[in-house]
């Protein structure tokens, strides 16, 4: 290896000191921030970079990216981390066993590689959610949409991250700085093109299930409105008869029929043909 590679976690109570003796304070003060967006800034001979991948960790939500803070010189690399990053851990496996990158730009296309790669395979795995629920939609079934409040706020907080990231690896690729030769930047556009294809995807998935909720909103709004419809029809067949029922219910002297045996008979054979009648006026007037 050309360089030296200083990894700290960010709780570590050396890391201050070590930071003051080595690294530029603003540098210093980037790796040492508690939050922190992407970034890629020349910093004299050196580069700040900050990244992020998604949260892979057991237990952990994968929309809770994990930061990783770098400053990068030509023969000196410093990261920093809050959190296990398998982007990283893949680097030191391949430098124990003996294939490690050679220099700094090998390094960085390594780990810029890696950290690509889990999340263009997370917004695979969304976008496919995304098919299952649109095919369970268009199925008529609702029980697997659960899923899908959950699903739009994991797209919305990768989406959050992910696309400063794409700026930060595209200005990476073209930075004018001596810490990356011209074949260096050659092989970063890659995980930034790619970064940027993920960043589509994400938006796509994000659009989808927007429709999709659009879509279940005004499905349900529909079936109120029919069952509201439904409701009022019956109201107007069972208002006239309430009424009659009501009239001749009244238990006050003189109401005809009282004495009358068939007078029962009677009315309800009225209520009926009133009820008859209504239903023919509705299906005259087109409502049901």
């Amino acid at each position: 290896m050309t360089f030296q590679w200083h990894h700290f976690e960010l709780g570590d109570p050396k890391l201050p000191d070590w930071l003051s003796a080595n690294v530029p304070d603003i540098a210093a003060s980037a790796l040492t921030q508690s939050e922190t967006r992407p970034r890629c800034d020349r910093l004299g001979d050196g580069v700040i970079l900050n990244l992020r991948g998604v949260n892979l960790n057991e237990g952990q939500d994968v929309e809770d990216m994990v930061s990783l803070r770098l400053w990068v010189t030509s023969d000196m690399i410093v990261t920093v981390r809050m959190r296990r990053i398998f982007a990283l851990e893949d680097i030191r496996k391949q430098i124990a066993e003996g294939i490690g990158p050679e220099t700094v730009g090998e390094f960085l296309t390594l780990l810029v590689t890696g950290l690509t790669d889990r999340i263009e395979n997370t917004a695979l795995r969304l976008t496919s959610a995304t098919d299952d629920m649109e095919d369970a939609v268009l199925e008529g079934g609702r029980e697997d949409l659960a899923g899908l409040g959950p699903l739009r706020h994991t797209t919305i907080k990768l989406r959050r991250y992910i696309g400063p990231q794409k700026d930060a690896l595209v200005k990476l690729a073209a930075l004018d700085s001596p810490v990356l030769t011209e074949a260096d930047k050659l092989q970063l556009r890659e995980p930034a093109n790619r970064m940027a294809l993920a960043l589509e995807a994400l938006d796509a998935v994000r659009d989808r299930l927007l429709g999709l909720q659009d879509h279940l909103d005004i499905q349900a709004s529909l079936s109120q409105g029919r069952n509201g419809y439904v409701l009022s029809l019956i109201a107007g067949v069972f208002l006239p008869l309430g009424f009659l029922t009501g009239l001749f219910g009244m238990n006050v002297a003189g109401l005809p029929g009282t004495e009358w045996p068939m007078s029962f008979a009677l009315l309800c054979i009225a209520m009926v043909a009133v009820a008859a009648a209504l239903v023919a006026v509705f299906k005259w007037l087109d409502w049901l």
